[in-house]
């Protein structure tokens, strides 16, 4: 026999089986030893997240279609997307709400109001109201994803918790995948861009089932029970900033330092591809397709292997590691760049499963949703201070690839942050990591 994580073993009549059962046991062995509850909460958790990637990924992608159609300005760009992620910090608004009334409620309805702005978006007549359809569905799915990540982890047994948020994180970002698929086929489908962001309507299929077979954590139960649930919006929030100031300090200033780098980076890849390298938009599809089903193991790797070598080390090491990729795609030509974008996309994945573990690892049940929120805020609005930061390095500097280049520093920054000041997680219970009882500061 062969071990397996948490002592699960597969026999080898398994390993050697053919048909279905070769199947069913290579996705058992892929997923870790869940009950019937955690893989029921899984894969809707995972879907939850999958549309919002899709969205993401369509406007980078799409973000020369989109700057033709709207009349958008070059020096204008960098400020157009700022103020989109922007729109994230509206999730504090929504996500500490579901310390209130519960995960699974919170989670359908950010479902429903993500996907209405998003696909608002497909109508919008001028660069003003797209801007506001898209802040408004960040909103929403800035909150979708912090209550997703929450609800599974309060689910999930401490000793993969790591494998889990990985492998949910890279089960989502295929919506990347979807994304490049269609993009691909931009100059064909009707209305373009436009035909593209319409597709974003079908999650709203999903509610009805979703309503029916989604359950509520266990753990915001129990504190319901126990009468420990915060009341109204500001009483979470407060909370968090009460019980562990240093944590949400140091974990936000990691967040917001790395999206800083990052965002801008990232954005403008496929920009990048078509105006200084000549791809044609099938190729940037190609590149996103095939390169991205490479680079998004960097979250599973990144997850499992920091269940059992600590997510402090494994964390540091990707972090480093992300913007020397980076800096090598801007600054190499050929076929290379395309290494070094996987390489980039590797590490970057990798680094968002270990930072979302701590995110929701290091504070309490009773206001994990309210300190979630507050880091999404640090997350984006450090993505959206590194894209208006290149906007205005670009009317200094001529061009969006050095002014990229030169805000990779807060990238490296992060990750010394980081190396400074996080503790280990991996293997602990969370309420041995957060009491509810908790001091002020960082243990």
């Amino acid at each position: 026999m062969s071990d397996l994580t948490c002592g699960e073993a597969i026999t080898e009549a398994d390993a050697v089986a053919t048909g279905p059962n070769a199947r069913r046991s290579l996705l058992k062995r892929a997923l870790p030893p869940f009950t019937s509850r955690q893989s029921r909460i899984f894969w809707i958790s995972t879907t939850a997240g999958y549309w919002d990637y899709y969205d993401g990924a369509l406007l980078s992608l799409a973000l020369r279609q989109i700057q033709r159609g709207l009349g958008i300005a070059e020096a204008s760009l960098g400020v157009m997307l700022s103020a989109i992620r922007l729109g994230y910090l509206g999730s504090l608004a929504i996500a500490p709400l579901a310390d209130v009334f519960g995960r699974r409620r919170l989670l359908l309805y950010t479902i429903i109001g993500y996907t209405l702005f998003t696909a608002i978006s497909a109508i919008a007549p001028d660069a003003r109201s797209f801007v506001i359809a898209q802040t408004l569905a960040r909103a929403f799915s800035g909150a979708e994803a912090t209550i997703s990540l929450v609800i599974l982890t309060e689910e999930v047994d401490a000793a993969v918790r790591g494998w889990a948020i990985g492998l949910q994180g890279a089960l989502s970002i295929t919506g990347y995948g979807l994304a490049a698929i269609v993009f691909g086929f931009i100059t064909v489908v009707p209305y373009g861009w436009r035909g593209l962001y319409t597709l974003a309507l079908f999650p709203l299929v999903l509610i009805i089932p979703l309503r029916r077979i989604l359950p509520e954590s266990h753990r915001f139960e129990a504190e319901a029970a126990r009468g420990l649930n915060p009341h109204g919006l500001v009483e979470p929030i407060v909370a968090a900033f009460r019980a562990y100031p240093a944590r949400i300090a140091m974990v936000s200033s990691v967040w917001c330092l790395y999206t800083m780098g990052a965002a801008p980076a990232g954005v403008f890849v496929p920009k990048y591809l078509q105006e200084m390298h000549h791809w044609s938009p099938a190729q940037v599809s190609y590149l996103y397709i095939f390169g991205g089903a490479i680079g998004i193991l960097g979250s599973i790797i990144a997850g499992r292997v920091s269940d059992s070598f600590g997510r402090h080390r494994m964390g540091v090491a990707f972090m480093l590691a992300g913007p020397v990729f980076e800096l090598m795609v801007y600054s190499s030509g050929g076929r290379s760049v395309s290494a070094f974008w996987v390489g980039c996309l590797f590490c970057d994945q990798a680094s968002i499963t270990l930072l979302n573990a701590y995110s929701a690892e290091l504070f309490p049940t009773s206001h994990r949703s309210a300190a979630g929120s507050l880091l999404t805020v640090a997350r984006y609005g450090g993505g959206a201070i590194g894209l208006l930061s290149e906007g205005l390095l670009y009317n200094v500097v001529g061009n969006h690839w050095t002014a990229i280049r030169y805000l990779l520093v807060f990238w490296f920054a992060a990750a010394i942050a980081m190396l400074l000041t996080f503790p280990e997680t991996a293997g602990r219970e969370l309420e041995a990591i957060a009491p509810e009882a908790a001091p002020v500061g960082f243990e």
